[in-house]
């Protein structure tokens, strides 16, 4: 069967992105290792949480000498993004049953960004996108977590294989093609300027959780 030029698009679309973002497992395998999580307990982790921020924000608080309390309060706010994420996607998706249940477990920053992206081709290919990214990120990201977790000692510095820099560039090269107009850009580097200013003062993670204030003020003005 012939693959059309907009499946072939979208297909490598999805693969980029899940072989990059789940290539960053490795760096939460070795990281989650080194703060006293076992093997297992690190891949059950990224099978069950499947969420970056919220897996290494709960191994460094763990990691630290924090509670769990603490651990699963900091990683469910940084969660919270993904509920929002659940909104724009059900209506699109509209699924039923248990593929509700699958869908709402890979609906993550890289699944939804693929979809929307490729909702401007067409509904099959939002669709097509959004199982592809969703299933290829969940696959390379336990891969790569299993890899890093039996690893850790080997690898020494994760941060030198550049590992750090794959999620943030990842989501760039997938926010950047939405930058549209002036106001879309304006909206971005407002968004990036807050979120800078804020590092300083708030948790890692919660000032991009809080530029989502900012997007929400300026769709209400429109």
């Amino acid at each position: 069967m012939r693959v059309s030029r907009v499946e072939a698009i979208t297909v490598r679309d999805s693969l980029s992105i899940s072989i990059t973002v789940g290539a960053y497992g490795v760096a939460f395998g070795a990281a989650s290792v080194a703060s006293g999580f076992s093997v297992l307990q690190s891949c059950l982790l990224s099978l069950l949480t499947f969420s970056g921020a919220s897996q290494f924000a709960a191994i460094g608080v763990l990691g630290a000498g924090g509670s769990a309390l603490s651990a699963i309060a900091t990683a469910s706010l940084l969660g919270t993004r993904n509920g929002l994420y659940g909104a724009i996607m059900a209506p699109r998706l509209k699924v039923k049953g248990f593929k509700r249940i699958v869908a709402a477990q890979i609906t993550i920053d890289e699944s939804t960004a693929v979809a929307l992206m490729a909702q401007k081709r067409n509904e099959d290919a939002m669709r097509h996108g959004f199982w592809l990214t969703g299933f290829g990120v969940f696959f390379f990201w336990n891969l790569f977590t299993l890899a890093g977790a039996l690893g850790a000692q080997a690898m020494g510095d994760t941060r030198a294989w550049g590992l750090d820099a794959a999620v943030p560039a990842a989501f760039l090269g997938l926010v950047w093609p939405r930058l549209e107009n002036n106001r879309y850009r304006g909206l971005a580097m407002v968004s990036v300027i807050f979120a800078l200013a804020m590092t300083p003062f708030l948790p890692a993670g919660l000032p991009i959780i809080a530029t989502a204030f900012i997007a929400i003020v300026y769709g209400l003005r429109q």
